[in-house]
């Protein structure tokens, strides 16, 4: 069960971070992004989306497929981050979680802000609540595994699905 728990919130964790990723950060340079990713401090989150918003505003609104290969990106760097944490010989911690699940609503707020009004920004945006009420919690890696987070993590990958991204949130 625990294992099933841990698994679950890394996916999640995942998926929150793809979609973090993607919004202001299709205009940005890969400079932008190596820093949120090494980072993930708040002050770094919000100087990086300052300078993605001007850009943005001058910019269509980022079309679902972009968001999604977004979301997909910051979903695969929470993984990479729990695996890290794994590996590191013992169980993630709530700080871990913390760290990872606020990062993924960093991520998916800023890319669903890119994106308009389309239905994968709704999605990205409630996925964003979600992932910033588990981080507040005591425990945020059984806060992320309730129906709520899961379901719009459903959502979000059938929608993504639907324009060519397949991804697991």
């Amino acid at each position: 069960m625990k294992r099933f728990r841990v698994t679950s919130t890394v996916l999640l964790c995942a998926s929150l971070m793809t979609l973090a990723a993607c919004g202001g950060e299709d205009s940005a340079t890969t400079a932008v992004s190596t820093p949120s990713a090494s980072t993930p401090s708040a002050s770094t989150a919000s100087s990086s989306t300052a300078a993605p918003s001007t850009s943005a505003s001058t910019t269509a609104a980022a079309s679902d497929k972009e968001l999604c290969e977004s979301a997909k990106k910051a979903s695969d760097d929470g993984r990479a981050l729990l695996v890290k944490a794994a590996r590191s010989g013992k169980a993630p911690t709530p700080a871990d979680f913390k760290e990872i699940l606020t990062d993924l609503e960093q991520k998916f707020t800023t890319a669903a802000a890119a994106g308009g009004d389309g239905k994968v920004a709704r999605i990205m945006k409630q996925f964003a609540a979600e992932a910033a009420k588990a981080a507040a919690a005591a425990d945020p890696g059984t806060a992320a595994d309730n129906p709520a987070f899961l379901k719009v993590g459903a959502d979000l990958s059938a929608a993504c699905k639907a324009v060519g991204v397949t991804a697991t949130f």
